[in-house]
């Protein structure tokens, strides 16, 4: 007797319902459609097999677009150790940039690579400012 799971000329059809009709996700950004697809996941998963996954309690997300993080550092170039800055001393915002712009070297040249390394020059309150700032 042929199991009707497997045939020779098909591939197996356990669990094919889940998968037949998916639809596309239609959201502008990665991050949005990573989001979707692990929803989709998730379902799946819990629907098919009863799995719950586990809830993620915190994902950091760029106040930046994300096609900021695919664009390439200038060859060779090392990320300097930026000046921090938190607001605890009395350095002013802008002599705070000026110097970050200064220490960017070559990455300065391109305003999507300075807003990605930025914040790597903040520190305490100002770090926490900057990653609660809304997408984009």
């Amino acid at each position: 007797m042929v199991n009707p799971m497997f045939h020779a000329d098909r591939a197996p059809q356990r669990h094919v319902e889940a998968y037949q009709h998916v639809p596309d996700p239609q959201q502008p950004h990665r991050q949005d459609a990573d989001a979707y697809w692990a929803d989709k996941i998730a379902e799946v998963m819990r629907d098919q097999f009863g799995i719950k996954p586990k809830v993620n309690t915190y994902s950091y997300r760029t106040p930046y677009p994300p096609a900021y993080d695919l664009i390439p550092l200038p060859n060779r170039y090392k990320v300097p150790d930026f000046t921090k800055f938190s607001r605890q001393d009395d350095t002013s915002t802008m002599e705070h940039v000026n110097r970050f712009i200064i220490q960017c070297g070559e990455a300065a040249n391109r305003d999507e690579l300075r807003v990605r390394l930025f914040s790597s020059s903040l520190f305490g309150s100002t770090f926490t400012w900057f990653i609660l700032l809304p997408p984009n």
